[in-house]
């Protein structure tokens, strides 16, 4: 069974920097891409409301955030691509210092009410 998780940041409150931010990701590199495959990352989606960002990930059962950053560690191509986004992007007030994304906790399933 595949797993899914959903975290959050925010992207700074400038109109051109967010024009650019999602112009790179209509070319994202492929690169990247690969490494997320390869760390278990099935399927990826982003969304966005205003400066808000939000990241859904659809996950095999044994990936895990330790081993992406180990593998991501690794890989130049990823490491440019994270510095690139860090222009545009801003870390949450919870953030801890470095964090950029922050896994957000599900507190709703329809499947699962009562």
């Amino acid at each position: 069974m595949t797993q899914r998780y959903c975290l959050t940041l925010d992207l700074k409150d400038d109109p051109q920097l967010i024009a650019e931010y999602r112009r790179h990701h209509r070319e994202f590199w492929p690169e990247v891409a690969d490494c997320m495959r390869e760390c278990g990352i099935l399927d990826c989606e982003l969304y966005q409301l205003g400066t808000r960002l939000m990241l859904l990930l659809e996950t095999t059962p044994e990936f895990s955030f330790e081993n992406k950053a180990s593998i991501e560690s690794g890989n130049l191509k990823v490491q440019a691509w994270e510095q690139l986004m860090w222009n545009f992007q801003q870390p949450l007030s919870q953030a801890t210092p470095g964090e950029k994304w922050i896994l957000m906790e599900r507190i709703f399933k329809l499947g699962e009410s009562k």
